[in-house]
């Protein structure tokens, strides 16, 4: 039986205890904080759909959920707390609160679970909202979009690169051919993030960079991205991953971060760029085979002094 108990995140404490056995998966979150006067809270609905996800990753991830497979979970909350709050509790952010339930599971349970699971990865929506007067028809637009990042190296395998978290429901990315002809917007790059992090025997899996040019004035920039503190954690003496954030390039070259921000104005020329992060890495970096350190370097996942410092190449 494992039995786990607090862990921080961003710039909260989770206080929980999961107890895992051949019979029952208790995960026990009463311990927690009242319900957040802002919009960061859960329902109990979405706590145990949070649980659900989890108990599928660990006990059957590919077979299809049903009632049965549910039976020896037990999810235990307490009204009017953050991950089960009461009227007139706000939800706007809900699916961050969420994930972040998810993403503590898995790292209480990994080191435990025999090699079963990667470490940590950019574990959030990402939730990213632009809108305002489109510039050729006067008309509004307005974009929702989850982003895709990095997922964590496991003991087999590095991370997946540019994919969507564990939680963000049916919705998809918008090619670039689409989003510049729907919304008044320029898509001027789109690469995996090259930011440092995640370096380990097996490496965690690179996030992205997004740039979106802004092209008629009075336009807005809302987000809501998580796991912009606490970096995304490793496992077995890697490194931890980079940070998810957004910042606005204004057109006179003033440069504003943020990783919650709601209704900014953007105004013509000015650029909305979105960082997402490179999953925690597995495994001690100094293990990882010369051949593979080498195509990372040749393919631009890490530098020269990276691939000294870190992994200890002689280039």
């Amino acid at each position: 039986m494992h039995d786990i108990g607090k862990i921080g995140v961003d710039d909260q404490i989770i206080r929980k205890s999961e107890k895992l056995t051949d019979e029952e998966f208790v995960v026990d979150l009463r311990d927690n904080p009242d319900q957040d006067p802002g919009p960061n809270n859960a329902s109990r609905d979405g706590t145990i759909v949070a649980a659900q996800m989890f108990f599928m990753n660990i006990t059957g991830a590919h077979a299809s959920a049903n009632a049965g497979h549910f039976r020896p979970l037990k999810v235990l909350t307490r009204p009017g707390s953050v991950f089960d709050a009461s009227p007139p509790a706000a939800f706007a952010t809900y699916y961050e609160v969420e994930v972040r339930i998810y993403d503590t599971m898995w790292r209480c349970l990994a080191p435990h679970l025999e090699e079963r699971l990667p470490a940590g990865s950019f574990a959030s929506i990402c939730g990213t909202f632009i809108g305002g007067p489109h510039p050729d028809t006067g008309r509004h637009f307005t974009i929702v979009e989850p982003q895709v990042g990095g997922w964590g190296g496991s003991a087999a395998h590095d991370g997946n690169s540019a994919i969507f978290s564990g939680f963000h429901g049916d919705t998809f990315n918008c090619p670039a051919e689409v989003a510049e002809t729907r919304y008044g917007l320029y898509v001027e790059q789109l690469r995996l993030n090259d930011a440092p992090g995640g370096e380990g025997e097996h490496r965690g899996g690179k996030g992205i960079v997004l740039d979106y040019r802004v092209r008629s004035d009075g336009c807005f920039f809302t987000c809501a991205y998580t796991r912009n503190r606490q970096l995304p954690w490793p496992l077995e003496g890697a490194n931890g991953g980079s940070p998810n954030y957004a910042q606005v390039i204004r057109a006179d070259g003033a440069v504003e971060t943020h990783a919650v921000v709601t209704a900014l104005t953007v105004n013509e020329g000015d650029v909305i760029r979105l960082h997402t992060a490179t999953g925690g890495g597995y495994g001690d970096p100094r293990r990882r085979s010369r051949e593979l350190v080498l195509d990372d370097l040749r393919n631009g996942y890490l530098s020269e002094e990276t691939a000294r410092a870190v992994y200890g190449l002689e280039v």
